[in-house]
């Protein structure tokens, strides 16, 4: 049988986290859990401990990380798991329901299809961002603008966080090659697959801001992902991927 795994990292997500999983667990279709926390003292580790123990032992996993290592980092950590698992549908989720848990099955479904990977977009069919202020609207939009122009990828949103795999795609890349820790993590990933030759499909989705607990959002990461994508495009024309054939 063919596994699905979900994997969110937390910092601080004890508003969420418990709520997000039980929704996980209760879609028609089956999605194994893989927490990856990052040392918070919030007690959000505790919370998924306690969800265990209620006897989803074999559903949901948590791994334990001393503080905050970076979220390119904790994916990459849930990416080698999943594979050594033998999990063949591998998705990125936030805690914070920014990402609604019923559109994975949407993009479950886009990989069930024939596509390598499928990407939650905000922007392939309009702008469908809630309660975002427009500052933030339009630097988001205008990254992906950005990144689009400097990569070539026709990608709409560039740097989406919400995001379905099939293993092949993982498996073909170097992982330990994949250089960005934050925000500059989710364009890496997408343009070295797209380097690859793989099928990166969009499907559109309604992102909301969070309702509980703190963003962890900052100019920081902008500036990693502006600076970033120019770097990681000038490195390609000297270090080739390795183009992959779908069997």
């Amino acid at each position: 049988m063919e596994k699905s795994l979900v994997i969110i990292p937390t910092y601080n997500e004890k508003e969420n986290i418990e709520k997000m999983i039980r929704t996980i667990f209760s879609l028609p279709r089956e999605f194994d859990v893989l927490i990856i926390d990052d040392g918070s003292p919030d007690g959000t580790a505790a919370i998924v401990q306690s969800l265990q123990k209620e006897g989803n032992p074999d559903r949901l996993h948590l791994m334990q990380r001393p503080g905050k290592l970076g979220l390119g980092t904790a994916y990459i950590t849930g990416f080698k798991w999943a594979l050594k698992n033998e999990y063949t549908y591998i998705f990125e989720m936030d805690a914070d329901f920014s990402h609604n848990p019923d559109d994975l099955v949407r993009l479950h479904d886009a990989c069930l299809k024939g596509a390598d990977l499928a990407i939650g977009s905000r922007y392939v069919s309009g702008v469908n961002v809630v309660n975002w202020p427009m500052g933030r609207v339009l630097m988001s939009y205008f990254a992906s603008k950005y990144v689009r122009l400097v990569t070539g990828m026709k990608i709409c949103d560039a740097t989406a966080g919400f995001k379905c795999y099939h293993r092949r795609v993982l498996e073909a890349m170097d992982l330990d090659r994949i250089r960005f820790k934050g925000y500059a993590f989710q364009i890496e990933m997408k343009f070295t697959a797209w380097k690859m030759q793989f099928d990166l499909v969009e499907i559109p989705i309604i992102f909301t801001e969070r309702q509980q607990g703190a963003s962890k959002m900052s100019g920081g990461i902008f500036n990693e992902a502006f600076w970033g994508v120019l770097t990681m495009k000038i490195r390609s024309l000297y270090h080739p991927y390795k183009k992959m054939t779908r069997s």
